[in-house]
């Protein structure tokens, strides 16, 4: 199965007085990149957090967003703390004082400070419950938003995978075309330059049927792509093989996709036949679309 590297998924428990929400979010990136945002005092289970993220997803940008908010009732629970309040004042009338800052701090500016308003005991869960207990609901919350993330990137990446198999589609029947065309290209060279080198001959010079065939031999030999086609064939069956795969395969499909451009920009090099031309053209816009869908994929 095939997942997208874009996802959302959100929760949210009960703690402490508090509502515990958890939001993750996922873009497409190179590698895995876990970015979490969440209250100072538990910053120490960031760790722990990331591993998890990590076990679940191998390829994107995610970003986890924990908030608590207190719940109804529970805004009792909480105290001026007045020392802190006066550390802070003292603070900015010295730096009025000493440095000449100008401006006023606000009730709002006061209150928005770390540590002025804080939780009494009953309500406070660094104080209620130990760091175990702590450790295990952020853990249980946040594989209920991966849990809606995961989801959510199987089901783009379902629709990513079924786009990507039509294209391929395609593909074969771009490839079934110039497999087609290429047999004619060296008997309509033959009878172009026989045409050719008939309406040249005046007479002075002797038709030479072994230096004819010589000629077309040669420009056989360079223009044969009987390689090319094989090699791009093989390469949609591997495409197809990874789109099965429940290991990420994002990667692999990128240079799968290097690889076929490769043999397009050959095949299209060494044959001077106009309708594979243009055949090759097609493919190279096909191969185009992939690989913007197949960037999506983890």
């Amino acid at each position: 199965m095939s997942f997208s590297m874009t996802g959302y998924g959100q929760s949210s428990l009960q703690f402490g007085g508090h509502k515990i929400m958890f939001e993750v979010k996922s873009v497409n990136n190179r590698y895995c990149e876990v970015v979490l945002r969440m209250p100072r005092d538990w910053t120490g289970y960031e760790d722990m957090l990331r591993r998890l993220v990590q076990a679940h997803i191998k390829r994107g940008r995610v970003d986890v967003i924990i908030n608590r908010e207190l719940t109804d009732g529970a805004a009792d629970g909480q105290s001026l703390n007045r020392s802190m309040v006066k550390s802070y004042l003292d603070a900015a009338e010295a730096l009025s004082r000493e440095y000449g800052f100008k401006g006023e701090l606000t009730l709002r500016d006061i209150l928005s400070m770390p540590g002025v308003m804080e939780f009494n005991e009953e309500f406070s869960p660094a104080a209620a419950d130990s760091s175990e207990e702590i450790s295990e609901l952020l853990e249980k919350g946040l594989r209920l938003s991966l849990e809606g993330l995961l989801e959510m990137r199987a089901r783009e990446g379902a629709y990513l995978a079924a786009d990507l198999s039509r294209r391929l589609d395609h593909l074969e029947e771009l490839h079934a075309g110039i497999s087609g065309l290429a047999p004619l290209v060296v008997s309509e060279y033959r009878e172009k330059l026989r045409q050719r080198l008939s309406g040249l001959n005046d007479g002075s010079f002797a038709w030479d049927e072994h230096k004819f065939g010589m000629e077309v031999a040669v420009f056989a030999d360079r223009c044969n792509i009987d390689e090319e086609l094989t090699r791009l064939y093989s390469h949609f069956g591997q495409c197809r093989a990874l789109l099965l795969e429940s290991e990420p395969s994002g990667r692999k499909l990128d240079f799968l996709i290097q690889e076929m451009n490769r043999e397009t920009n050959t095949i299209g090099s060494k044959c001077n036949h106009l309708a594979i031309v243009n055949l090759t053209l097609d493919m190279k816009a096909e191969l185009e679309k992939i690989r913007e869908q197949a960037a999506n994929l983890e």
